[in-house]
């Protein structure tokens, strides 16, 4: 038999027009486009702790990333944020409801589908947070079930434990993923309430205080743990990880 080569040649063909400087180089994608749409990197942190986020949902029992992100039709929007942000929380089902993909707008009481109220909270600039239960985002790592929050201003995901990929991935976005130090905290969060996160950034090895703001005006403290390290501090205050990358990119 014959030995590979340690090496290939170089084939002019791909590599004899590459500019030194690929700096000003621009990718051409259609506007008009439903499956490819140009990545717009995410807004880095303001420094403000967030206040009063209203909850988009609060899911019950399991909630997969295919509960957040389905895949079937909708992977053929996987390369257009927008579109494919149309599938959030589709499958997750509703804590105070037992509905699916569905919950409250709190921008006007109304009962909508949980992609609908993201898009209506996004283009009010309203940020918002989201429960789920036990081992949230298990399944498939797929990107896009961290993406979409992010895209739709979802800063914070609050969960009684975490998948650890999907914990990972919405830090690499710029989301803030915590776990209840109570875990009988999830029962007291009403669908109405909002929730405030103080502090901020997290710091490494110590917990988060947040406060749940009750409809009826009273307010409920409690404890939020968190696995940032100092790595992923940055990632949260750069807006993201790739915002992060493309900074050191930039710099050289």
């Amino acid at each position: 038999s014959k030995r590979l080569p340690e090496m290939f040649s170089r084939c002019p063909r791909y590599t004899s027009h590459l500019p030194a400087d690929g700096s000003k180089i621009s990718v051409a994608v259609d506007p008009k486009s439903s499956r490819l749409q140009l990545l717009q990197p995410f807004t880095p942190w303001d420094g403000k702790d967030y206040l009063e986020l209203p909850i988009l949902m609060k899911a019950k029992g399991k909630c997969t990333t295919d509960h957040i992100s389905a895949a079937g039709k909708w992977l053929v929007y996987r390369g257009h944020l927008e579109n494919i942000s149309g599938n959030l929380f589709e499958g997750a089902v509703n804590a105070f409801t037992d509905g699916v993909g569905e919950g409250y707008d709190a921008t006007d009481g109304q009962t909508r589908k949980y992609p609908e109220i993201a898009k209506r909270y996004s283009e009010a600039n309203i940020r918002w947070c989201a429960i789920g239960d036990q081992n949230y985002g298990e399944g498939s790592s797929r990107e896009h079930a961290a993406m979409e929050p992010r895209f739709r201003g979802g800063v914070v995901i609050f969960a009684r434990s975490f998948a650890r990929i999907h914990e990972t991935n919405l830090k690499k976005q710029g989301l803030v993923p915590l776990t209840f130090a109570d875990p009988k905290t999830y029962e007291a969060i009403g669908e109405r309430d909002t929730i405030s996160v103080l502090n901020l950034p997290p710091v490494p090895d110590k917990p988060v205080q947040c406060v749940i703001n009750k409809a009826d005006g009273s307010k409920v403290t409690f404890e939020a743990l968190h696995t940032f390290s100092d790595e992923q501090v940055e990632w949260f205050k750069a807006g993201s990880a790739l915002n992060i990358v493309r900074a050191k990119v930039s710099a050289k």
